[in-house]
């Protein structure tokens, strides 16, 4: 099986995922953190390797184990999408992630395999996400109870 490297278009994956879309609107940066942790998540249970661009400048540094961040600085992150993947050694190993029709024509035209934002956000996102978040809560809410049983609360 061949890795794939997903590039993924950042702003326009966000769009697709509402409560990343709401966040945006209000802190930009937010909204980053949150899709680089959902997309770490992912790609931890991958052997596929992960790109995520975003437009402008980075402001302040996000940590990630399993993905590269790139910011397109005074170009944007659809050229930046284009450029790597003119400059890839393969383009068949690689799998963009976008909803944009200009980037997603592009990169058919290369041989690059295309995947859009919604189908993927579906897909490896929002299912394990919506999971893992009720999982979480529910852990929460037994230690809680626990915790008061131990202190007499």
């Amino acid at each position: 099986m061949n890795v794939k490297t997903y590039l993924i278009d950042g702003n326009n994956l966000m769009g697709k995922i509402k409560s990343l879309f709401a966040l945006q609107q209000k802190d930009k940066q937010a909204s980053r953190e949150q899709l680089v942790f959902l997309l770490d998540k992912y790609f931890k249970t991958q052997k596929n390797k992960g790109v995520v661009y975003f437009d402008g400048f980075q402001s302040t540094v996000i940590a990630s184990d399993f993905l590269k961040i790139k910011y397109s600085q005074k170009q944007t992150a659809d050229d930046l999408i284009r450029e790597d993947i003119s400059n890839a050694a393969n383009r068949k190993n690689l799998m963009v992630i976008t909803s944009d029709l200009a980037v997603a024509g592009f990169a058919k035209a290369c041989s690059t395999e295309v995947m859009k934002s919604e189908v993927f956000a579906k897909q490896a996102l929002q299912s394990k996400a919506g999971e893992d978040e009720t999982g979480i809560i529910d852990k929460l809410t037994n230690q809680t109870a626990e915790f008061k049983k131990l202190f007499g609360v």
